[in-house]
C-alpha cells in the first residue's frame, strides 16, 4: 500500500485535502461513431422520427389483420369441444349447418347466443373479410358508412376499411421487397463499375444506358398479356405468385438509379488511403470492395431509401388503377381509387382510398427528409 502524502503545516486545509488524496486514473472518453451521431440526429428531427415509429408499429400491426379484421372466428365451441378455424379448416357441416363449403361463423354466433347451450364463437373485433361481398343486404351496393361498416362499402358490397387495411400491407410489403432487390443489385453493380472502373466502366455504363430506354408501361402490359396473374385466396400476400412477378419486373428496371451514386461514392473512396493500406496488405478485392468501402458509401442507399419506398407504393397504385397490377379479388389501393373515379358520386369510395394514400406517403416523406438531413455529409464530416 502507498503511504499518504507529507503536506507542509502552513498549507490551507482545503489544499492539503486535495495534495492528501490519493491520484486517481482518468478514463479516456470513448469517440462516438459516425453512424451513432446520425441515428442521434435522425432522433432529434422528430417528425421524421414519429413517422417512422407510426409507419413501422402500423405495418407490424398490418400482419396481424387476420386476427384482428377477418370473417373467420378465432375461436368456437362446439359441444364441449374447442375449434381453432385460423389454424385448421372446418366445413359448415362441422358445426350443424346445412350448408356446403366454408361456415358462416356470424350467423353461427347468433344461433349459439339464441340456443343458449354454452356454445360460442370469438370472432374478431371487424368480422368481415377483405373479399367477403354483399356485406348489406338491404341495400344495394355500394353502401353508406354506418356503425357495421365504419368507412363504407364498395361496389360489390365489400367492406372499405377491411379492404384499405390489407392493402396497406400489400402496398407496403410490395414497395419494400422492390426497394431492397433494386438496391442490391444496383449496389453489386455499381461497386463493380466504380472499383474496377476501365473498360468495365464503360461498357457498364453503355448497358444500363440501352437498358433504361426500355419502357417501363409497354413492357408491363406485354409481360400481363402473356402470363395470367394468379390469386391464391387464404394466403398470406408474401407468396402470392402475381406479387413476386410485379416485384421483380419493377425491381429489373429501378435498379439502375441508386447505380450511378454506387459508382461515384467508389470512384471518391476508392482513391483514399486506407484502400490503398489494405491492397499493400494483400487484402482480397471483394474484400476491399464490400467491407472497407462499401460501409462508407451506403450513405446515398439510406437517404434515397425512403423516396424509393414512395415511388414504389406509386406505381403499384397506378398499376392497379390501370388493370396491369396484381389481380382480382386482391384488396388493393388502386383498384379502390378506381372505383372511386368510376363514382365519383360516391364520396366515401374517393375519400377514404385517397386519404390513406396520402397519409402514408405523407409519412415516408417525413422518414425520408429526416432520414436526409440526419446523413448529409456536411453536418458530420469525417475530416472534423
Amino acid at each position: 500500500m502507498s503511504e499518504p502524502a507529507l503536506v507542509p503545516e502552513h498549507v490551507p486545509p482545503d489544499l492539503a485535502a486535495s495534495m492528501a488524496a490519493p491520484p486517481t486514473a482518468t478514463v479516456p472518453a470513448l469517440s462516438e461513431s459516425l453512424f451513432r451521431k446520425r441515428l442521434r440526429k435522425f432522433r432529434h428531427i422528430k417528425r421524421g422520427y414519429y413517422s417512422f415509429i407510426a409507419i413501422v408499429a402500423a405495418y407490424l400491426i398490418s400482419f396481424m389483420l387476420p386476427l384482428l379484421a377477418n370473417n373467420v372466428a378465432l375461436v368456437v365451441k362446439h359441444n364441449g369441444r374447442y375449434y381453432f378455424p385460423l389454424v385448421t379448416y372446418y366445413p359448415a357441416s362441422a358445426f350443424g349447418q346445412n350448408a356446403f363449403g366454408d361456415p358462416d361463423y356470424r350467423a353461427l354466433k347468433q344461433l349459439f347466443a339464441k340456443d343458449g347451450r354454452g356454445d360460442w364463437v370469438l370472432m374478431p373485433p371487424i368480422p368481415y373479410g377483405p373479399n367477403e361481398d354483399l356485406l348489406d343486404p338491404t341495400s344495394a351496393p355500394p353502401n353508406r358508412p354506418s356503425r357495421a361498416h365504419f368507412f363504407g362499402t364498395d361496389d360489390r358490397g365489400r367492406d372499405v376499411l377491411v379492404r384499405l387495411a390489407y392493402g396497406f400491407n400489400i402496398s407496403m410489403t410490395f414497395a419494400l421487397l422492390v426497394t431492397i432487390f433494386a438496391d442490391v443489385t444496383g449496389i453489386i453493380i455499381g461497386s463493380a463499375l466504380g472499383y474496377f472502373g476501365g473498360r468495365t466502366d464503360i461498357v457498364g455504363q453503355r448497358f444500363i444506358e440501352i437498358w433504361s430506354s426500355l419502357p417501363f408501361l409497354y413492357t408491363i402490359m406485354i409481360v400481363s398479356s402473356v402470363i395470367v396473374p394468379i390469386y391464391l385466396p387464404g394466403r398470406m400476400v408474401f407468396v402470392q405468385p402475381s406479387l413476386w412477378l410485379l416485384v421483380i419486373i419493377l425491381a429489373v428496371f429501378d435498379w439502375m438509379g441508386i447505380t450511378y451514386y454506387i459508382r461515384g461514392e467508389f470512384y471518391r473512396e476508392k482513391a483514399k488511403d486506407y484502400v490503398g493500406a489494405a491492397i499493400a496488405t494483400g487484402v482480397s478485392e471483394p474484400a476491399i470492395m464490400f467491407r472497407h468501402i462499401l460501409p462508407n458509401a451506403l450513405t446515398p442507399v439510406v437517404s434515397f431509401a425512403p423516396f424509393e419506398i414512395v415511388a414504389n407504393i406509386s406505381a403499384l397504385v397506378a398499376l392497379d388503377f390501370l388493370g396491369f397490377g396484381l389481380p382480382a379479388p386482391t384488396p388493393s389501393w388502386g383498384e379502390l381509387i378506381g372505383q372511386g373515379m368510376e363514382n365519383l358520386t360516391i364520396w366515401w369510395l374517393v375519400f377514404y382510398p385517397l386519404a390513406f394514400l396520402f397519409l402514408t406517403l405523407l409519412l415516408v416523406v417525413f422518414i425520408g427528409e429526416a432520414v436526409r438531413e440526419a446523413f448529409d455529409p456536411k453536418e458530420f464530416s469525417r475530416l472534423r
